[in-house]
């Protein structure tokens, strides 16, 4: 009996085993959370001191989550519906307009530019060489060192006439140069095939397909609240300096369209449930590399395991004076994540694309590494050295006359190599902006814009400058005073250093 019980019971459970589902083989594992992306980003930016942030997580043909915390210039909680410029992620949707275009049989990626837009010129003869797709890689030739001289373009057309006395670092299609005017070339490219201004075809053929209501153009009179500039670990709320930008970075969207911009690339050219923008084939066309640096394609960039990442991704990122954002995939998992923050270029950008890698992160199962923001660190050592600046610069002005009777009798010249090293700090400010345009490659800005970047580092030299200058000036004014060379100074005078 207890052998037929114990089959029995054998042969049940091996027809329940038969019968019953049989486990996936390997179940994949469970994403974040909505409320476990929302509590790092939160901590994020107490971390990091970012005034404000939306953010978006897809995966595959579903959004994960759309998030928003901190607030606007204004002083308004940020919402995932919040308008904000998105800078130089502008560049993929005007190269994915351009490549609706090829779609369409209306220009070849390897037509020379010239051939769609007969005006195209430059300074150097090489320019008539210049193809569709070495305006959108950035390996045309032309850089921000070439660019002439002249006042800011007010249209496309005029950008496009100022490349006329550009020079070429390269010939096209030899080296890989970063240079907004690219996407002007292209931008007017789409007005000349199509015969309506740019942002009028994007919005028709790229954005409203898309899903993408709220993503427009600043040229077309888009606003948003105030961004930030940091200085001394505060937040300072300023309207973004006007400068010409459409093609290359006007655009302003949102978190949620944002989403749609992500599913579209990830889904082969179609938001989910909408209609086809481009064929899959040229959504793989716009993230091939085919610059010479290996890494950038149409509007994409590329960057893997030899670049610190945990796996191949497909970005780009945009910087402004007040705003900074990051669009990224990762085809092997079928994540995308796009941030926008309202604070701009300076060493902010670094904790911008922290927060872009630590949701990254999240989406593969690692825990993020907690942010440190140096750059408070850095404007208490530069606001401590103004600081000492003024209060030395004081010290000098008031111990002038001591110092200029001390050299009374003596020949005017050693006075004034004494005084040589005053004039350093002046001219460093005077070199500045040309410096710093030549370590941006050419990049040229405004002085307000360049306060934006480096508020704490520009106060510093601008003070040392004054401070030379005052106590260099009023130091010569007490040796014109002094008595003539050959008379004693004065008794008990003590040299001041």
């Amino acid at each position: 009996m207890p052998f037929k019980s114990t089959a029995l019971a054998a042969a049940a459970l091996a027809c329940l085993a038969v019968l019953a589902p049989a486990p996936p083989a390997s179940a994949a594992p469970a994403g974040p959370a909505p409320a476990e992306l929302d509590a790092f980003v939160a901590d994020h930016l107490e971390r990091t001191g970012l005034p404000g942030a939306a953010f978006a997580v897809v995966h595959g043909d579903r959004v994960v989550h759309t998030g928003a915390h901190g607030r606007d210039g204004h002083g308004r909680p940020l919402r995932t519906d919040t308008p904000l410029p998105v800078a130089s992620l502008s560049k993929s949707m005007t190269a994915l307009a351009v490549l609706r275009l090829v779609e369409e049989g209306a220009l070849d990626l390897d037509d020379p530019v010239r051939e769609h837009l007969p005006g195209f010129a430059t300074a150097d003869p090489r320019g008539a060489d210049i193809t569709v797709r070495q305006v959108l890689d950035q390996s045309s030739g032309l850089h921000d060192l070439g660019l002439p001289d002249g006042p800011e373009p007010a249209t496309l057309a005029e950008a496009v006439d100022r490349l006329s006395g550009a020079r070429l670092a390269a010939a096209p299609g030899r080296e890989w140069n970063y240079h907004n005017p690219n996407y002007h070339v292209a931008a007017r490219l789409v007005e000349t095939v199509t015969g309506e201004p740019f942002t009028a075809y994007l919005e028709r053929a790229v954005l409203a397909p898309a899903g993408m209501a709220d993503t427009r153009s600043a040229s077309d009179g888009a606003r948003t609240a105030p961004g930030h500039f940091r200085a001394y670990g505060l937040n300072l709320p300023v309207a973004e300096p006007a400068h010409f930008a459409t093609g290359s970075g006007d655009m302003i969207s949102t978190a949620d369209d944002m989403a749609r911009w992500l599913l579209l690339h990830l889904n082969g050219g179609a938001v989910p449930g909408g209609p086809r923008v481009v064929s899959p084939e040229t959504v793989e066309e716009a993230h091939t590399p085919s610059a010479p640096n290996g890494r950038t394609g149409l509007g994409w960039m590329r960057r893997g395991p030899a670049d610190g990442a945990s796996r191949v991704q497909v970005w780009h990122g945009g910087t402004n004076s007040t705003h900074t954002a990051y669009q990224v995939l990762v085809p092997e998992t079928g994540y995308g994540v796009a941030v926008l923050t309202n604070v701009g270029i300076a060493l902010t950008e670094e904790d911008t694309w922290a927060l872009a890698e630590g949701l990254i992160d999240l989406t593969e199962g690692r825990t993020p590494a907690p942010a440190d923001s140096v750059l408070w660190k850095v404007d208490a050592v530069l606001g401590a050295a103004t600081l000492a600046v003024l209060a030395l610069g004081v010290r000098g002005v008031l111990r002038a006359p001591a110092w200029a009777a001390a050299r009374a009798g003596r020949p005017r010249w050693r006075a004034a190599v004494r005084l040589a090293p005053y004039a350093l700090p002046p001219l460093a400010l005077a070199a500045f902006d040309p410096a710093v345009t030549f370590v941006m490659g050419g990049r040229e800005g405004t002085w307000l814009q360049r306060f934006y970047g480096v508020p704490a580092e520009l106060v510093l030299l601008v003070s040392a400058a004054l401070v030379c200058a005052a106590v260099a000036g009023t130091r010569l004014w007490r040796l014109r005073r002094r008595p003539a060379e050959g008379v004693s100074a004065a008794p008990g005078a003590v040299p001041s250093p």
